[in-house]
């Protein structure tokens, strides 16, 4: 039986220090509880108590190499000896921006930032500069880092509290909120075409941008009606307003060009940041020369002491310089929909109303009876106490889910790893 009293007695130490024990909100809600990690190694993570985890979650999506990469530790290692952090530029800065300039399809310009948060602000930030608007459009469920005037509409009390599409609730995320925050945006449901044309032509005169996740990944991995990111880019460009990608989950794991390039759209800004570095702190805030410019003439400011660290762009470099030469994206697609099938049929013959839907690379599972999730409001009626058994059964049996329901596939996971999950999941499921 699995046991995690090592991690638990930690937990306990590190509450007497750290707010509740951890560093980041989520970490709490690992199964039963905070789980003290040791080492990881390929698609395999291990913890205090001795466990050994199939591992799904890689850390939130970063290791799109899977655990401690043998070329990216060493490229980190023979840069760093060189030197950690300048406040001044480097070489291998130069090599990634142009490298990601060459990559995507939008990034003209770039300027590289520690995390997605500061990079999305980033983005507002030009956005505003150029249009002289105040506010930007978003959607309900679409996560765009944890500032205060993009930390609404992510939780809700209950489906009936969301308020009608024209017009939603825009719950609070946090207290602490700054109230004028909920001023800077306009928020709808995803998938609405018309909805969006409809209400930015009203709010034309305030508006300086649209921001979407180009497949909805933190919520129920949902991804875009046909046509839906299109008519997004032909209403920016007929107001003159800027489309903003957060590609801070699908940069680089969809395709090594992005979303965009998977779906054919170039937005003006873009966020990249996660899959970027294997799990060290970078992103990029990239854009076509139009609006990047107003950085290049300081007319926006961006700064930051910590940005461009030599390790963070060495471990960049090593990371795309991989997945150029292996290009494992093929495999990626095969082995995750081979598992989003299989944990389907799994549900089928053990009679649990689990549906999995995603690209590949990622997706999500969850149980609901609905045949078709297409926003955020239908994810409000997924069985979050049932996913919870779920994910708690997988655990303890060695297989590690983020307890959303978000599964990632690496380049290190292997056809064995896929049919391990997919038959300890019928376990788990026929337990239930």
């Amino acid at each position: 039986m699995t046991t995690y009293s090592e991690s638990a007695a930690l937990l306990e130490r590190a509450k007497k220090v750290l707010a509740g024990g951890v560093s980041s909100e989520f970490r709490k809600y690992n199964h039963p509880h905070a789980i003290f990690y040791t080492h990881g190694k390929g698609s395999r993570i291990y913890d205090v108590d001795g466990n050994e985890y199939l591992d799904f979650t890689l850390s939130q999506g970063p290791l799109l190499l899977g655990h401690s990469h043998p070329e990216v530790l060493q490229a980190i290692n023979d840069y760093s000896e060189k030197g950690q952090l300048f406040a001044g530029q480097h070489h291998k800065e130069i090599e990634l921006a142009e490298k990601l300039a060459d990559l995507i399809p939008s990034a003209e310009l770039m300027r590289f930032c520690l995390d997605g948060s500061e990079a999305v602000q980033t983005a507002f930030r030009i956005a505003r500069a150029k249009t002289g608007k105040p506010k930007f459009l978003r959607f309900e469920g679409h996560y765009h880092g944890w500032l205060d005037n993009v930390a609404w509409g992510l939780s809700q009390p209950s489906a009936d509290a969301l308020g009608d599409r024209e017009s939603p609730n825009a719950y609070p995320w946090s207290a602490g909120l700054a109230d004028h925050a909920r001023d800077e945006f306009i928020i709808l449901p995803w998938n609405d075409l018309e909805l969006v044309r409809k209400t930015v032509a009203e709010h034309q005169h305030e508006l300086a941008a649209i921001i979407t996740e180009p497949i909805m990944c933190n919520n129920g991995c949902i991804l875009p009606k046909a046509g839906f990111l299109q008519g997004l880019r032909a209403i920016c460009d007929e107001y003159g307003i800027a489309l903003i990608f957060d590609e801070v989950i699908t940069g680089f794991r969809v395709s090594l060009r992005g979303a965009q390039h998977y779906f054919g759209i170039t937005p003006d800004l873009s966020i990249f940041a996660k899959a970027i570095a294997s799990g060290y702190p970078i992103s990029a805030i990239v854009g076509k020369r139009d609006w990047m410019r107003l950085i290049e003439e300081a007319k926006v400011i961006h700064a930051g002491t910590m940005n461009a660290g030599n390790p963070t762009i060495a471990a960049a470099l090593a990371t795309i310089q991989v997945l150029e030469r292996e290009q494992p994206h093929e495999r990626l697609y095969r082995f995750g929909q081979k598992l989003m099938v299989g944990l389907q049929q799994a549900a089928a013959e053990t009679g649990q109303n689990l549906r999995v839907q995603g690209l590949g690379p990622m997706f999500h599972s969850g149980f609901t009876a609905l045949e078709t999730v297409t926003d955020y409001r239908d994810t409000l009626s997924y069985d979050k106490a049932k996913l919870g058994k779920f994910i708690a059964g997988m655990h303890d049996r060695g297989v590690r889910v983020i307890g959303r329901g978000l599964w990632y596939i690496s380049a290190a996971h292997t056809e064995a790893d896929i049919d391990h999950a997919i038959e300890t999941a019928r376990e788990v499921l026929k337990n239930m």
